[in-house]
């Protein structure tokens, strides 16, 4: 029989930390070897299952990932943390031969291309993701291929009032989609001025307008607009519950054991 694919999870008594805790443990093929958060000092030594409010799984909450690695020696890192501390974390796991599946948001450009350059140098596969649910992905497959045929666009993205990034990387990657799609959209017809300065929202890759919202009893919510001559074309998706990310969290640990390099976007692996 194929061995169980085992997983450390970083970032792990955070919300999407312990969703993807229970995912993995309650997933067929894939283990639970280790747990790491260095903000839950309280909690250090103690179940990550019970954390994760499940049984007992054997596996005891540390704050130190390199000795983690270590001792417990996982297949793949999943990342849920802090944009200031994933680029360590990921380095240290694919210095030690660990593949990593990082869904931390607020990484910049420049931080992906020094993973994708330390993963290809160490020949230990990646995926970063800036939205695992599949039905996000969909959204902006959709955005991309309308993008071809409206030559105006905005981007609304709505989020709860503890994400610290805007706008959120699956508005950026959205943006970034469809310029590939329409090398820039339509410039702003009337030159107005803005009375409440950036009311007009940031302005993303192809002149693509994006507005972020932040308000608590949200999870993650984006609209993209699309407009021509008489109409306009509005793609949604609403995620109510984390669990809604975990089938793409669960396919990107099965395949990043696959690759040697770093793939960024769940739409090239799906």
């Amino acid at each position: 029989m194929p061995k169980d694919i085992k997983v450390l999870v970083c970032g792990a008594v955070g919300k999407m930390g312990q969703a993807v805790v229970r995912a993995v443990d309650a997933e067929a093929g894939f283990k639970v070897v280790a747990a790491v958060d260095r903000s839950g000092n309280l909690n250090i030594g103690k179940d990550i299952g019970l954390l994760c409010h499940i049984n007992e799984i054997g596996v005891r909450l540390s704050g130190d990932l390199k000795e983690t690695i270590s001792k417990s020696n996982p297949d793949v890192m999943v990342d849920f943390t802090m944009p200031e501390i994933v680029i360590v974390n990921a380095q240290t796991a694919l210095k030690a031969g660990v593949r990593v599946v990082i869904g931390t948001t607020g990484m910049t450009k420049d931080d992906i291309n020094e993973l994708s350059k330390f993963s290809k140098q160490n020949a230990i596969g990646a995926i970063i993701a800036p939205n695992f649910s599949i039905g996000a992905v969909l959204m902006m497959k959709f955005a991309k291929e309308s993008s071809k045929y409206f030559a105006y666009g905005e981007i609304i993205e709505l989020h709860h009032d503890k994400k610290l990034d805007a706008p959120s990387g699956t508005a950026l990657k959205t943006a970034e989609l469809m310029s590939q799609a329409r090398k820039e959209f339509g410039r702003d017809s009337i030159r107005g001025k803005e009375n409440l300065k950036g009311v007009r929202g940031g302005i993303a890759d192809g002149n693509l307008h994006i507005h972020s919202v932040r308000l608590p009893g949200l999870i993650a919510h984006q609209e993209t607009i699309l407009a021509g001559i008489g109409q306009t074309l509005t793609i949604r998706h609403d995620t109510y519950d984390r669990t809604a990310f975990m089938p793409g969290v669960l396919i990107a640990i099965k395949k990043v054991v696959e690759l040697d390099h770093l793939v960024y976007g769940l739409e090239n692996i799906i």
